[in-house]
């Protein structure tokens, strides 16, 4: 409940009755961004305010890949503000979508949807499932802590990697990032999570992929250059892996005539594993659940390293 020492907070760029819901459950009060104490963001970096009053200690940002807002010049990297993106509001979503990708690669999905004869002994060998397997989620953040059940759910165990090695629950072993490079030789299947940085562009390249195995599918839905394209196309030509699910691609978009669509064993979705129509409820409760923590004075949820630039 609101009261009068409760934190003010704007919304922008344009009046949102779904997130005035969420800042007045979170405990907050809804205030022009004149006299705000903290501003929920919608709109894109394009249209963020040139500055920002005094008084605004704390930026909720819309998305949970902030890169662009680093490249904008919207956050600063000595910034005294507090700024959180949606990192974890859609994490459920992006999980259910990582995780038809790769049971649709596992069980050969494409070419039984391309057929139009009876094949079945054709498909048999290689026919796979995740029961048994190990799966290896690099970057294992809020996606990654919703995908580990439902992996678990398949008969699945999951190696988590992070970038300080501190556990996953549910995981069955959590590597830091500087040591990335022993999982390979672990699992069975690769699920790309991370932030995209100058630091993980091309994370999963020639000599990581040349690492997994023949059965082995790779599974991006973070950011295309987190995945060098060129030799996962030539690796996925040569069958020195299964294939590829991905739902972001480097360039993005995908250019019509471009090799990995013409790949049976590489599933291109088009960016949708967090569709609209589940966003606008799910960053709600992410602002609500932040505004009560705002109000509280607790850590906020989804905080930006500006420095990192993520």
């Amino acid at each position: 409940m609101a009261t009068d020492t409760s934190p003010r907070v704007a919304i922008g760029p344009v009046p949102d009755a779904l997130l005035d819901s969420a800042v007045l459950r979170g405990g907050g009060l809804i205030s022009p961004i004149d006299t705000a104490d903290a501003l929920i963001w919608a709109g894109s970096p394009e249209t963020f305010p040139s500055e920002l009053p005094a008084s605004v200690r704390w930026v909720q940002l819309p998305s949970a890949g902030i890169e662009d807002w680093f490249d904008s010049g919207v956050i600063p990297k000595d910034t005294e503000i507090t700024w959180t993106s949606a990192a974890g509001a859609f994490s459920a979503s992006v999980a259910e979508h990582a995780l038809m990708l790769l049971l649709a690669g596992v069980r050969h999905l494409p070419a039984h949807i391309e057929a139009r004869t009876w094949r079945q002994f054709e498909f048999f060998p290689k026919i796979g499932t995740l029961r048994g397997s190990t799966v290896a989620i690099i970057g294992a953040g809020g996606i990654g802590r919703a995908l580990i059940p439902m992996l678990a759910a398949q008969g699945a165990d999951s190696i988590a990697v992070n970038r300080s090695g501190s556990p996953v629950p549910g995981a069955i072993s959590t590597y830091p990032a500087s040591r990335m490079d022993e999982i390979y030789s672990r699992a069975d299947h690769f699920v790309i999570a991370a932030p995209a940085t100058p630091a993980t562009r091309h994370l999963v390249g020639r000599a990581q992929l040349a690492a997994m195995q023949p059965h082995s599918w790779v599974i991006n839905v973070a950011r295309g250059s987190l995945v060098d394209t060129g030799a996962l196309v030539e690796a996925i030509e040569s069958e020195q892996i299964g294939g590829a699910g991905l739902d972001v691609t480097d360039p993005e978009p995908l250019p019509d005539g471009h090799p990995l669509w013409d790949l049976t064993n590489a599933i291109i979705t088009p960016h949708d594993s967090n569709p609209p129509g589940v966003r606008p409820a799910a960053f709600a409760d992410h602002v609500s659940k932040n505004v009560t923590r705002f109000a509280k004075g607790e850590a906020l949820a989804a905080l930006v390293d500006p420095v990192a630039g993520y």
